[in-house]
């Protein structure tokens, strides 16, 4: 009797293909933008994702001063962080932390889409966010995309 075999093949630091990709964030809604970059640093869009391994893609983001919040979250939307000594916890408004650092609004939001473990950290390191359209990877020649044609 003829059988097939299929043999599930598993991506490791080795076998993997890493690409650069620049996208503009330029009218892109935050959340939405946030959801699809931690997808491709992940590598969800592509055929070889191995959920324990580092085989998403370097993603490049400019223009990160003209995302949008929808509703009234550019003022109800607050970010929190602690001191560490009592009584400690402050609180800024996304308009705030937009005005003070456009760049860390993009990272906080692709952050708290990944994993909260070593892979995330190390899926984390392969994004890069910049304010206005210049930036440093030029030599890399990263491929612009277009994010409202993925899913």
């Amino acid at each position: 009797m003829d059988t097939l075999s299929y043999k599930t093949k598993s991506a490791n630091r080795n076998t993997v293909e890493k690409q650069w990709l620049l996208v503009d964030a330029e009218g892109q809604t935050l959340g939405r933008m946030a959801s699809k970059v931690a997808k491709i640093l992940r590598g969800k869009y592509k055929t070889d994702f191995t959920p324990h391994v580092d085989c998403g893609d370097n993603v490049v983001i400019i223009n990160a001063e003209k995302i949008q919040l929808s509703g009234n979250k550019w003022q109800d939307k607050t970010y929190l962080r602690y001191t560490g000594y009592p009584g400690g916890q402050r609180s800024t408004t996304a308009e705030e932390l937009l005005a003070k650092n456009p760049s860390a609004i993009v990272e906080k939001a692709v952050k708290g889409m990944l994993p909260k473990n070593r892979l995330g950290a190390e899926l984390f390191r392969n994004l890069r966010v910049y304010v206005g359209t210049s930036h440093d990877q030029e030599a890399q020649k990263p491929k612009t995309i277009n994010l409202n044609d993925l899913k």
